[in-house]
């Protein structure tokens, strides 16, 4: 048998037709597999989003034993006592919100009990003293900042801070 006869034995136009198709097929599958693989494109000009989360620190509560006592008879008045130390709270020092029970503190856009609540500052939550005093509605009022954050800033009265040395 001569390699020409080989060559046609073997070699049909079926054959041929066949490994086309066939190698076109995995072209086109691997094609495919390529475009699902490749990660989505961010168009241009849109900006990403970034998040910075900033943990502040607070005091850990301890447990404290109470006795059953009588119930007072006399409801508590409306005026907090001050805080020791609030006296010399002064234009940059650093507070800590104390004696709110757990409840926090109010911050104001502007001194007054009339003035719209900022935020909540909580309790054992540090600032500085930025401005003030202002005398108003029976309190002293003071313009406090967080330290770790410019824009968490508003006025509290002076009845729940307490200064403290090394914040």
């Amino acid at each position: 048998m001569s390699i020409k006869n080989f060559l046609r034995l073997f070699i049909s136009p079926w054959v041929i037709l066949g490994s086309i198709l066939i190698g076109f097929s995995l072209t086109i599958a691997s094609l495919l597999l390529f475009w699902l693989a490749m990660p989505e494109r961010v168009p241009a000009g849109i900006p990403t989003a970034a998040m910075t989360v900033v943990a502040y620190a607070t005091a850990t509560p301890t447990p404290t034993l109470s006795l059953p006592t009588e119930q007072p008879t006399t409801i508590a008045t409306q005026t907090p006592l001050p805080t020791p130390g609030a006296d010399d709270v002064a234009i940059g020092a650093y507070v800590e919100i104390r004696g709110t029970g757990g409840d926090g503190l109010r911050l104001r856009i502007e001194p007054g009990l009339s003035s719209r609540v900022r935020f909540l500052g909580q309790e054992s939550e540090v600032f500085r003293v930025e401005d003030g005093p202002v005398e108003l509605d029976g309190y002293i009022w003071w313009h406090l900042v967080a330290p770790y954050e410019e824009s968490r800033n508003g006025w509290a009265v002076s009845n729940f801070l307490a200064i403290i040395q090394n914040p």
